[in-house]
């Protein structure tokens, strides 16, 4: 019986109840030990009828185990894991070891595990219930807490119960951290928990466990311990040490044969099986836990063994003598069955004493198939503690070295940046030590230290060595694309002519192989571009080697392929390479690549004339970084998101992800990130009629720029701030900074720059000569497809053609401008252009830019995926959500749109993407 818990019972009760009506929920239940959370679980059971209960507990025991918490969970439905979508099937499958396989990405296996749970709820409304979840297995609570963020209209509910100190899988999620009973409720547990007590008694033990049920529990239960208490005990960790004595005095009574079978089930689990075969080696008799039974500190039935408390089972490990428990482990190891090779080897090191080789050996190939599974996390701790038994320095680093990969490949850049500083102590061959840099500086520029990828990323470069001179040119590649994201433009191009270097020596180039010259000569042309240079022959020679490479060798974690065409802009082949891209990560399930390729998705989209894709990317670029903690993309993902949003004059979004942008880049030194920014708000400012504040902005980006040594055209602000200068009726003191522009743009001389370029010089130059350099500006505008630039340069046509009394062709150049401009989406703009046709004489009634500007970043997903022909099920497997979640979003889509029909939505989505 739940006691002093009734808003709490309510709260579960309605989470329950809406579970039944088909309303997702999740709560993470969280407290100190003992304060009551299995109890509110096992409550919650209580209450769940109608409902499928799937339930899993973490243990110490299995907590280095692959996926053990899933397994437990998912037994119910293991034979419905071949039913999912292929790479879904088979990433689980794999995880769960229902089959064999390749190495298998960890978000693919949750991916996996979403469907499955939200179809199993959608036969019947089911809760998963996850008790000590601070206790699972990492990669467990990994797939769980995934599934729990990705929960909003399905049958299912997710209980968790953990302490609180160990909950960061978990974070972000709905939280209920229980609170101490109050002294009424306090006195009601011990009055029914124990013998008879006096008052007085009773007064002390309620004063003493200061409301945690637990600890009233068990000094109700031995009120004979009282006497050995201080008078006021600390809250933590002094109340749950209260319980783990008090379990420590009972085991003290048992007999020394119950004693030890107890012992042994510390050791080896919940499997009793296994403990009586450990007792059986041990010559323990295993009836001695009925002693332990009767005695209130365990459970058991034909298969299981269970604890009244982890505080029980850790009295009783934490007493047994160190000799002792090394020598059960080894009898737990023994016991075993053959193919458990995994907790085998886990016994094994727990029973080693000092260097032990062939242990170490069977935990390289526990870390060996935890990779295989998808749980880096479990392998890297293997290769730990494979590294501590190791017998020589040389093998300690190897495997710190693996561990350290594999810390890196589970998201956990800080881990591996120790473990892989402690394999650097043991390492001595050059390429071993140039992979430790090269997983330090990408971990690094994964989790924004940019400065400290640049250092690693290229001393591991440099001593990758003729050996490895392919590995060596992929690194230099990477410290680029750090540069860029820096905007470190004299360190791109020292490391660019290095690549240059190598590039020129044909031998070198073979020996490197294609793929690796691929990835050079992308580099180099994106170092020459910040550079102010074209770079188009390197990048040329980049995409055309990418080209000729079968297509099972074009996928890289850094999107290279993709790079080339998106920097040349020569035609739709980048975005399309970008749209594969992301569509083979989606049906893979390769979540941590995504954040990347969509912002490279939605730069290109956001820079022609895509608006409602670019965003719908951004914003999903943003989810997906957050999750997966890439700061360096979920500062440039919200700074092209403030970009575009200006341009859309959506004022107040525009700053929400200017401000959450600027103070994350400005943290990690993305300065790429904090030019775009600071780009953005100023062209908000001039859209909105704050010329003043505007010019002031993109003179304070030209000159930052300018102690960068940022010299491509293509970044600079010049056009703007001209524009802005003139609306102020003062360009003095801009020649030398407009001289130096057009210049730069001449000699990048793609038709992007120079249309901007023109249009400056159409800016600056007199009556006689507009049409000639409007006309000059417009030509090169047709040879791209950034129709919001187009649509800049015509609107100051029509301005100049105004204020020269040349109203009739004006209104050509405004009437063009607005129909861009409202296509777009452009709102601002178009008010702008609006009031300089009603300058004219001509007065046109304001189109609204449409509702779609109005959905949220899901909604606009969801409407672009289900209007270019998707099923409900095909996006819901796009977007790693549920179909109910899908049609939910679809139902307020439809609201806000005003329509009804897949067709109207088609047509919707048609006419504002």
């Amino acid at each position: 019986m739940l006691v002093g818990r009734p808003q709490t019972q309510r709260d579960v009760e309605a989470l329950l109840a809406g579970a039944r009506l088909g309303q997702s929920g999740v709560l993470v239940v969280r407290g100190e030990p003992g304060i009551g959370k299995s109890a509110l679980l096992e409550d919650a059971v209580a209450r769940a009828s109608g409902l499928e209960v799937l339930r899993a507990r973490g243990t110490e025991v299995e907590r280095e185990l692959p996926f053990a918490a899933l397994a437990a969970l998912l037994r119910p439905l293991v034979d419905r894991v071949e039913t999912l979508p292929p790479p879904q099937a088979e990433a689980l499958g794999i995880a769960l070891a229902l089959r064999e396989g390749g190495v298998v990405d960890r978000f693919a296996i949750a991916a996996g595990l979403l469907t499955l749970l939200t179809r199993a709820s959608e036969e019947q409304p089911t809760v998963v219930v996850i008790d000590d979840a601070h206790l699972l297995d990492r990669p467990s609570a990994e797939a769980l807490a995934f599934v729990a963020r990705r929960l909003l209209a399905d049958a299912l509910l997710v209980l968790v119960a953990l302490r609180p100190d160990e909950s960061d899988a978990w974070e972000g999620l709905p939280v209920l951290d229980l609170m101490r009973l109050d002294p009424e409720a306090a006195r009601e547990v011990v009055h029914d928990s124990g013998p008879a007590l006096t008052e007085e008694q009773v007064e002390r033990i309620v004063q003493l466990a200061d409301g945690n049920p637990l600890v009233l529990r068990t000094l109700a239960g031995r009120p004979d311990s009282l006497s050995g208490l201080p008078s006021v005990l600390a809250p933590d960790p002094g109340l749950s040490s209260v319980a783990t004595a008090a379990y420590g005095m009972q085991l003290d009574q048992l007999e020394q044969a119950a004693l030890d079978a107890v012992r042994v089930a510390a050791v080896a689990g919940e499997d009793l099986p296994l403990v009586a075969r450990a007792c059986g080696l041990a010559r323990i008799p295993v009836a001695g836990l009925v002693a332990a039974e009767e005695s209130g500190l365990l459970s058991t039935d034909a298969e299981r063994v269970a604890f009244v408390h982890p505080l029980a089972r850790a009295a009783a490990y934490a007493g047994a003598p160190a000799g002792l428990r090394r020598e059960l482990h080894r009898l737990v190891a023994e016991a075993l069955p053959a193919g458990d090779g995994d907790r085998r080897a886990w016994h094994l090191s727990a029973a080693a004493l000092g260097p032990d080789e062939s242990v170490a050996e069977a935990l390289d190939l526990v870390a060996t198939r935890a990779t295989a599974r998808g749980a880096h996390s479990v392998s890297a701790t293997a290769s730990v503690r494979a590294a501590q038994l190791s017998e020589s320095s040389e093998d300690t680093g190897r495997r710190l070295l693996a561990a350290g990969e594999a810390a890196w490949l589970s998201g956990d850049d800080a881990r591996a940046a120790a473990v892989l500083d402690d394999a650097l102590r043991h390492l001595t061959l050059p390429e071993e030590r140039a992979r430790v840099r090269a997983i330090t500086g990408l971990a690094s520029a994964r989790s924004g230290r940019l400065g400290q990828a640049y250092v690693e990323l290229l001393r591991a470069a440099d001593r990758a060595g003729e050996r490895a001179i392919g590995a060596s040119m992929e690194l230099y590649a990477e410290v680029v694309e750090v540069c860029a994201y820096l905007l470190d433009v004299p360190a791109g191009s020292v490391v660019a002519q290095r690549l240059e270097r190598l590039l020129a020596d044909p031998q070198v180039c073979a020996r490197a192989g294609a793929r690796a010259e691929a990835i050079a000569s992308i580099a180099v042309g994106m170092a020459r571009t910040l550079e102010g240079g074209s770079g188009v022959e390197h990048l040329r020679r980049g995409v055309s080697l990418f080209a000729g490479l079968p297509l099972a060798d074009h996928r890289s974690r850094s999107a290279w392929e993709v790079l080339g065409p998106l920097y040349l802009r020569e035609s739709g082949a980048g975005r399309d390479l970008v749209q594969r891209a992301v569509t083979e990560r989606r049906e893979a399930g390769a979540i941590g690549e995504l954040p990347h390729l969509l912002f490279h998705l939605a730069r290109d989209d956001a820079t022609g004339e895509r608006w409602t894709r670019g965003e719908a990317a951004y914003g999903e670029a943003v989810a997906l970084a957050r999750e997966s903690g890439q700061a360096t993309e979920l500062a440039a993902n919200l700074a092209g998101l403030c970009w575009l949003h200006a341009r859309q004059g959506r004022v107040e979004d525009c700053r929400t992800a200017g401000a959450e942008a600027r103070e994350i880049a400005h943290a990690h030194d993305v300065h790429m990130a904090e030019m775009w920014v600071e780009f953005g708000l100023a062209e908000l400012d001039l859209s909105l009629g704050g010329v003043a504040e505007a010019a002031a902005g993109f003179e304070s980006l030209a000159a930052r720029l300018a102690e960068l040594d940022v010299r491509d055209p293509d970044l600079s602000p010049v056009p703007e701030l001209v524009e802005a200068q003139l609306r102020l009726g003062d360009v003095t003191g801009s020649d030398a900074l407009v001289a130096t522009y057009l210049a730069r743009a001449e000699g990048k001389g793609r038709p992007w720059s120079l249309a901007r370029a023109a249009r400056v010089r159409a800016l600056l130059c007199g009556d006689d000569e507009v049409d000639a350099a409007f006309g000059a500006a417009l030509a090169e505008h047709a040879r791209t497809p950034d129709r919001f630039e187009t649509a800049r340069t015509r609107l100051l046509y029509g301005e100049r053609l105004r204020r020269l009394r040349r109203r009739a062709e004006c209104r050509v150049h405004l009437r063009s401008a607005l129909d861009d401009f409202k296509r777009l989406g452009a709102r601002l703009w178009s008010d702008i252009t609006l009031a300089e046709l009603d300058a004219t004489g001509l007065t046109l009634r304001r189109r609204d830019t449409g509702p779609v500007v109005d959905l949220t970043a899901r909604e606009l997903q969801i409407a672009l995926l289900l209007a270019d022909g998707q099923t409900t099920r095909q996006a819901a497997a796009a977007l790693f959500l549920s179909p109910k979640t899908v049609e939910y979003h679809l139902r307020h889509v439809y609201t806000k749109l005003g329509i009804g029909s897949r067709a109207e939505l088609a047509e919707r989505m048609r006419r504002a993407s």
